[in-house]
């Protein structure tokens, strides 16, 4: 991926959507719990990515190029999902439903002190 793409919101939904058509997704130890706490299944997870949007972009994140990306998966259910945007797989650190206080709505944050 090129250096650009770190910043192109569209291609690196892009490259998540086919990743997970793939089905190079890895769930990091604290995204399994997360997903089990929520009651998410894997399969609930790649829907999620299969359709995504970036909402927020962390190219520069002391970990390596992450995003937070949000993805419908039916019954008015939205999953959150922060996984790594330059890997050959999609790597879930932590995946969630968006929910108030922190979350007005599923794409936008609630009050500056719930970040």
């Amino acid at each position: 991926m090129e250096e650009a793409s770190h910043f192109d919101l569209g291609k690196i939904a892009d490259r998540i959507r086919e990743q997970a058509g793939e089905d190079r997704i890895w769930v990091t130890l604290h995204g399994h719990h997360e997903m089990v706490k929520e009651g998410i299944f894997y399969e609930t997870l790649r829907k999620a990515l299969l359709q995504c949007q970036v909402i927020e972009n962390y190219p520069d994140h002391q970990r390596g190029p992450c995003c937070l990306v949000c993805g419908w998966v039916g019954s008015a259910r939205f999953l959150h999902v922060v996984c790594t945007t330059m890997r050959e797989v999609i790597v879930v650190i932590t995946v969630y439903e968006p929910t108030a206080p922190k979350w007005v709505t599923p794409f936008q944050r609630g009050g500056k002190d719930e970040m």
